[in-house]
């Protein structure tokens, strides 16, 4: 796992933070594909710590800058927030694609530019950063690369449940009905899948982190096929 020390370096300097330990940031760059015969620790459990940092974070930088929000206003611009497509855009940001350890294998498919292994790597970093340096350097480092996020985002969207059961409504149709169609991924990260159906409206489904989230992909979806539109 040896690397240039200023290839590292030039990473804590996006980052905006020296590591006392460099073996938490090696380990929050380590891919599971990587470690395979190895006696190297993956950057699982980094991740899984990260993503409830980024939670509590932005929660706070919310908190403090919207104060005319309601808990649904900011339960929304935080989902925004902490999904894997906003980690990717800060992963991108800091090319972390460049710093994984990666097994051959996933290596030779481009796994420096996947998705879900660069969302996962930047949760990682930020669970290193706290437990290099505890709470506050990785908060400031959340705060560098999500406060831009969140100021360049417009108004919070309304809710897709919320107008799809007033447009609903308003035509004499029921409540609309989520059921739950499937659960996967591990215990910390799980994926659900969620039906939407309506009568007389050709059923929709949503995958996401939380039942919640799930049914508000399958809302969008069914308000996009129907043309409706979500912003006020």
């Amino acid at each position: 796992m040896k690397r240039k020390q200023n290839d590292l370096s030039a990473l804590e300097e996006r980052l905006g933070y020296r590591f006392k330990d460099k073996a938490l940031l090696e380990q929050a760059l380590t891919h599971k594909s990587f470690v395979t015969g190895r006696k190297h620790a993956s950057n699982q459990r980094l991740e899984f710590l990260g993503d409830r940092i980024l939670g509590l974070a932005v929660a706070d930088m919310l908190f403090q800058s919207f104060p005319g929000n309601l808990e649904g206003e900011l339960s929304q611009r935080h989902t925004a927030l902490v999904r894997n497509e906003t980690c990717v855009e800060v992963a991108l940001l800091l090319d972390l694609g460049a710093h994984l350890h990666l097994g051959a294998g996933e290596r030779n498919a481009g796994g420096e530019r996947n998705h879900s292994i660069l969302g996962d790597a930047c949760e990682a970093v930020m669970g290193a950063i706290f437990l290099d340096g505890g709470y506050e350097p990785a908060k400031l480092m959340i705060e560098r690369y999500w406060r831009p996020l969140m100021t360049a985002s417009a108004q919070a969207p309304r809710d897709a449940k919320a107008v799809l059961q007033e447009w609903a409504l308003g035509r004499g149709l029921p409540v609309p009905n989520y059921r739950e169609v499937e659960r996967t991924g591990p215990d910390h990260k799980p994926l659900f899948r969620v039906s939407l159906e309506l009568p007389g409206i050709i059923p929709a489904e949503g995958v996401g982190p939380s039942k919640r989230d799930a049914e508000r992909a399958a809302a969008s979806t069914m308000l996009a096929r129907e043309g409706i539109l979500t912003h006020e």
